[in-house]
């Protein structure tokens, strides 16, 4: 069993990846799309694995990502945006993929992860 928490403001990416991320097996799923909603939702279930977009409708990915890091340790985290650019380095460490995200880089990711 795997829960991961899907950070990401726009509800059909973070349904892509959701699907994605079933395909590899991840089995349950909490979104969030502002920085205080993803810390939140991992205080609340905490996530074996976080996927995060960059820029959010409030705050940043990796503003959230480290804030539960800090309140929860090290979980294992993919970002995906449309500006990977802006995660150059993202802190903590983590794999990066452009959007848009294919399957295929997505399931590698997971696995490498995992």
């Amino acid at each position: 069993m795997c829960h991961v928490l899907i950070i990401e403001d726009e509800p059909l990416i973070a349904m892509n990846i959701q699907v994605m991320l079933e395909d590899e097996g991840a089995t349950s799923f909490d979104f969030a799309v502002t920085e205080a909603e993803a810390v939140a939702a991992a205080l609340a279930h905490t996530p074996q694995l976080i996927t995060s977009d960059v820029r959010l409708l409030e705050g940043t990915g990796p503003a959230a990502v480290a804030s539960i890091h800090d309140q929860l340790g090290s979980i294992p985290v993919i970002f995906i945006s449309g500006t990977p650019q802006d995660c150059e380095p993202c802190n903590p460490p983590a794999l990066v993929l452009a959007k848009p995200v294919q399957a295929h880089a997505v399931g590698a990711a997971f696995r490498s992860l995992m």
